[in-house]
Formats: C-alpha cells, sequence, structure tokens
C-alpha cells in the first residue's frame, strides 16, 4: 500500500470498522468461552456487554476483565492488518469502543460501575497503544530490494567476464 496522497474512501472505511468489529466480539467469544464457559453453567451475551458482569469482586468477574483485556490485545493485532496505519489506530479503536458503549447502553442500561469503565478504558488504550507500536514497526521496516540486487551482481560479474577477456 502506498501512503502518499490517499483517496477518502467512507465505503472502505465503514468495511474497516465493521470487519474490526466482528473480529473483535469473535475474539471476545472466544476468550470469554475459555476463561467463563468454564465457570458458568451457561453463557449468554449478558458477559458481553452487561456492565454488571464487570466487577473485581468475584473470580467470574476478573474471567470477563481477563477476556476484554485479551481482546483489545488481538484487537491491536486486528489493526495490523485491517488498518494498517499507526496514525489511525487511535480513530479506529475509539469508534470501536465507541459503538460498544451504544451497545451496552441499548442492552442494559448506562454503565454505571466504575469497574466496567476503567476496564473498557484500559481496552481502548491498550488497543490504541499497541495497535499504533504495531503498525509503526510495520512502517519502519526496511523495504527489500532483491531485484535490483540481483541486477547489480550481475552487472558485477560482466564486468569481471570483460576484465578478464581483455
Amino acid at each position: 500500500m502506498f501512503y502518499g496522497a490517499v483517496v477518502w474512501d467512507p465505503w472502505l472505511i465503514v468495511a474497516q470498522i465493521v470487519c474490526l468489529q466482528c473480529l473483535y466480539y469473535t475474539s471476545l467469544g472466544v476468550f470469554l468461552s475459555i476463561f467463563v464457559g468454564t465457570r458458568v453453567s451457561r453463557m449468554s451475551l449478558v458477559y458481553f456487554f452487561d456492565f454488571a458482569t464487570i466487577t473485581a469482586s468475584t473470580v467470574t468477574g476478573w474471567c470477563v476483565i481477563a477476556s476484554i483485556l485479551l481482546a483489545s490485545v488481538a484487537g491491536a493485532g486486528y489493526m495490523l492488518y485491517i488498518v494498517e496505519r499507526a496514525k489511525k489506530c487511535l480513530d479506529f479503536s475509539a469508534t470501536l469502543y465507541i459503538i460498544h458503549l451504544f451497545i451496552c447502553i441499548t442492552y442494559g442500561g448506562w454503565p454505571s460501575s466504575i469497574t466496567w469503565w476503567v476496564v473498557n478504558g484500559t481496552g481502548l488504550a491498550v488497543m490504541a497503544l499497541l495497535g499504533e507500536y504495531l503498525c509503526i514497526r510495520r512502517e519502519l521496516r526496511e523495504i527489500p530490494i532483491t531485484r535490483y540486487r540481483a541486477i547489480n551482481a550481475k552487472m558485477e560479474c560482466l564486468n569481471t567476464l570483460e576484465f578478464v577477456c581483455a
């Protein structure tokens, strides 16, 4: 991808947001199944969207917190391939968590738990900062120029043969 003058493409941005949101919830579901699914008799959307399940007073609550934070780490990895730009990581992370906030409000009301705000704020920070770090590392990699090196090697070989033959 060339990083010069980029044409603004709203459909691409919407597709990236939808893709990132779906991958985030898929990862969250996997982590919730691993950590919380072994502790409860029945998994439901309560663990995804209800602020009351995010609590530091129970082991199940800590499992939900761990699942959310691990899903944000996975989201940072997804941004490396979906967003590809360090400058856009904060925007996409904030958008993901704002959409999550609206879904949580629709599902269980306004999150009145300070734990919910701290955990989701930490998840936002982890996703944005780790995503930026990963994208910066990719952007700063050297560009391999193997084709030109091969041509230069052939030219040196031909120059050596001309010198020997002369």
